[in-house]
């Protein structure tokens, strides 16, 4: 049977992905309205009623957004580790209790047959965590808005058939942009968003690592655009031997539209 797995959005309008088994339909992070979010899944045959669970990286309103909507409506569990739900409780209404889903961010866990492996990750969120998702011993790794990557990480990530990788921005076009001095401070430093070249840098260990598909993701849209995301990562890649579509299979998401509906048999 296949894993599936379909970035519904990626980008800071609005971050949702869809991981799934045959018996068993999950989003990770929710971050359209409720309407954008049930046409979406939709364009992939999924239809809101079917979720079992939504699982959430982080309190920030492009991952939450439409959480708390497609919760009430649908009876759909909400996951997130206790201090997520503390900073996100405000922003996404109320949500009736049995819905309430607290988890370890060191602890995996299973939601049906889908075995689920939170870790936490450096980004300027209370608790922000990445995911790994286990069927049949098929892997899926998610993992953005993260400020810099470590052993720690890597070591997750490794053996994933397929792994969305944020690749945030071009840091000349940053610093050369219009915002302001401390957001782009922020997005820089420790805790703030991954760049193309060190998601380059991030693949070349990966690929030691027994990772050979990846999804760029969480693009900005003043900052980068894909084919540059793409070409600086293929770039940094090929200088350290390894080549798109023999070594590894570089793909991308995108902000406004699903990405392609991965099966992983």
């Amino acid at each position: 049977m296949e894993f599936r797995f379909c970035s519904l959005s990626s980008g800071s309008s609005g971050n949702a992905s869809y991981i799934g088994t045959p018996g068993t339909h999950l989003l990770v992070d929710a971050g359209l309205t409720g309407k954008k979010m049930m046409a979406a899944l939709v364009q992939i045959g999924i239809q809101a009623s079917e979720l079992h669970g939504i699982l959430v990286t982080h309190e920030h309103i492009d991952h939450i957004r439409g959480v708390g909507i497609l919760s009430r409506k649908f009876k759909i569990p909400i996951y997130a580790n206790e201090q997520t739900w503390i900073a996100m409780e405000s922003k996404i209404g109320a949500i009736d209790e049995k819905n309430k889903r607290i988890f370890d961010s060191e602890r995996d866990f299973y939601i049906r047959d889908i075995n689920v492996q939170p870790y936490n990750i450096p980004h300027d969120a209370v608790e922000p965590v990445g995911y790994s998702f286990y069927f049949e011993n098929r892997k899926i790794s998610i993992t953005t808005d993260l400020g810099h990557t470590n052993s720690k990480i890597i070591n997750r990530l490794a053996d994933s058939d397929l792994l969305l990788l944020e690749s945030n921005h071009d840091i000349e076009m940053l610093k050369v942009g219009s915002y302001p001095y401390p957001l782009k401070k922020r997005i820089l430093g420790n805790n703030g968003h991954l760049s193309n070249e060190a998601a380059g840098n991030a693949l070349v260990e990966l690929v030691k690592r027994n990772v050979h598909h990846v999804l760029l993701g969480h693009l900005s849209a003043d900052n980068n655009f894909p084919e540059l995301a793409y070409q600086t990562v293929v770039s940094i890649l090929q200088e350290n031997g390894i080549h798109d579509n023999k070594d590894i299979r570089v793909d991308m998401t995108y902000r406004e539209r699903i990405s392609g509906y991965y099966q992983i048999r």
